[in-house]
């Protein structure tokens, strides 16, 4: 009599955990969907600051940043995350930018290999300016987990951000986009949870 009780127990309620993947999966792309719409979203330039960051890993980031710091948006520049062995004139090089004038204004940090670590080189270099406030370039689908990470590096510096629109979204995003975007995403959700990371955070 037991067990057929339990039986029928079990029976009822069988599909609770088919519904609870269901209303996780709902509620994942529906955040997704805002996560999209906010790094697609423009974004005023910035004003000025006492200091500015580039997190490298995508294009046109570099030349965005140098274009602030040629507009005197900021005294200072920092290049996050270059490789080693790797100089201005180098990556300016592989930019096809100029930065004859501005190699004494420009830093270059070669540790970070993850946006955790792009956090911890930036926050080093701010104490050395004695930064207040930050302009950050990145992509814009990168920006919140880098202004989350950054953040909680340096608690109590203005973060402005200066998004670069990413070529994953440009026209529409197709398959290969889509899994960019969505893998950004779940990095974000486990930044958000103080969860550690494992891949390079730059990105596309």
């Amino acid at each position: 009599m037991r067990l057929r009780v339990w039986s029928a127990w079990g029976a009822r309620f069988a599909w609770l955990p088919l519904l609870a993947a269901l209303a996780l999966g709902a509620a994942w792309s529906l955040a997704f969907a805002a996560f999209l719409g906010g790094a697609r979203e423009a974004v005023a330039p910035p004003g000025r600051a006492d200091g500015i960051v580039v997190l490298t890993g995508g294009a046109d980031r570099v030349a965005a940043g140098l274009r602030l710091l040629e507009e005197g948006r900021a005294p200072a520049l920092l290049i996050s995350g270059v490789p080693h062995r790797t100089d201005l004139g180098a990556v300016a090089r592989s930019d096809g930018l100029d930065t004859r004038g501005l190699a004494g204004r420009v830093a270059l940090g070669h540790e970070a290999q993850t946006t955790r670590g792009n956090a911890a080189e930036t926050a080093a270099w701010a104490r050395q300016i004695n930064a207040h406030s930050l302009i950050v370039v990145t992509a814009g689908y990168h920006m919140p987990r880098a202004l989350l990470e950054i953040g909680r590096a340096l608690p109590g510096v203005m973060l402005h951000p200066a998004p670069v629109r990413s070529p994953v979204l440009r026209g529409i995003a197709g398959p290969v986009a889509l899994r960019v975007l969505a893998g950004e995403f779940d990095k974000w959700l486990a930044a958000r949870l103080g969860l550690g990371e494992s891949l390079p955070g730059g990105g596309l």
